[in-house]
């Protein structure tokens, strides 16, 4: 009689309803989605080709594939961490702005003092070439064609040292180009935008006042005269510190990223489970 009356007890109904549930959530829910093992699926490394499929036109490489697993295992990192702080509550795009806010706690968490200038100095030293003011150009060219490696060019650096020395103004020389004939005055680094790196540096090495060549350009091969040369500079700190200072800071922002990131990825065991591309012929 006790137990058909404790059967019949409302309370006993929903401890009873209460385990059931709890049990059928323990079986349904994933195991371990916010703990410190991320498993990538096979499913999720499809999605991963077809995303690249659609953007690129093509499957993956073994080595892009790699690199967006490591993306992907990237995110999911972040956005765990972001979890554990509670910053993904009220957010609709939670996983990408999740990690830009773990981001930039990495960042502020190691912006603790602004740099001195024995920081700046040494970061301009290891960074000349970025800060360095170019040299300066003025110089003429003929445009010859072909590169120098054709065996044309021989002879039209023959025809066109001999045409100039015969008085023979220049602009009727050459080859028909839109590259300009004249540049006065114009920073190496602009002379390199129209005429290619290579070009640029070796008006910084040829004398001054001669007619000289072939000199290779992104176009092919030219006959050039350089009246004037004002050399790099490696300039003071005074006067690019606002520069120095942004670059400094820039790279101090990703360095606290980078390193922010290594340590939490050295908490996380990751396993790939997925099939291995095969390397398309």
């Amino acid at each position: 009689m006790r137990v058909r009356t404790l059967l019949r007890e409302p309370m006993l109904h929903f401890l009873l309803i209460g385990i059931l549930l709890f049990a059928t959530y323990q079986w349904m829910a994933p195991g371990d989605s916010a703990g410190n093992r991320i498993v990538v699926t096979q499913g999720v490394v499809d999605d991963l080709v077809t995303q690249h499929v659609a953007a690129r036109g093509r499957e993956p490489s073994a080595a892009e594939l790699n690199h967006l697993i490591e993306s992907y295992v990237h995110d999911e990192i972040l956005y765990r961490e972001g979890v554990k702080l509670g910053l993904d509550r009220d957010d609709i795009v939670v996983k990408r702005r999740v990690r830009q806010k773990i981001e930039v706690i990495a960042e502020e968490d190691a912006s603790t003092r602004a740099p001195t200038d024995g920081d700046l100095s040494a970061y301009l030293v290891g960074n000349q070439v970025r800060f360095a003011q170019p040299a300066i150009l003025t110089f003429e060219q003929v445009f010859l064609g072909d590169s120098t490696s054709s065996p044309e060019v021989v002879q039209a650096v023959a025809v066109t040292r001999a045409a100039l020395r015969n008085g023979t103004d220049p602009e009727e020389l050459g080859k028909p180009t839109l590259l300009p004939l004249r540049m006065t005055e114009t920073p190496a680094d602009l002379v390199a935008r129209d005429f290619g790196a290579s070009f640029a540096a070796a008006l910084e090495k040829v004398p001054v006042g001669e007619w000289v060549g072939p000199i290779d350009s992104s176009f092919g091969a030219h006959y050039v005269r350089l009246s004037e040369r004002t050399p790099a500079v490696a300039p003071q700190l005074a006067a690019v510190r606002d520069h120095v200072v942004r670059e400094w800071e820039n790279e101090r922002r990703q360095r606290a990223r980078n390193e922010a990131y290594a340590r939490m990825r050295e908490r996380y065991e990751v396993s790939i489970a997925a099939t291995a591309p095969t390397e398309q012929p």
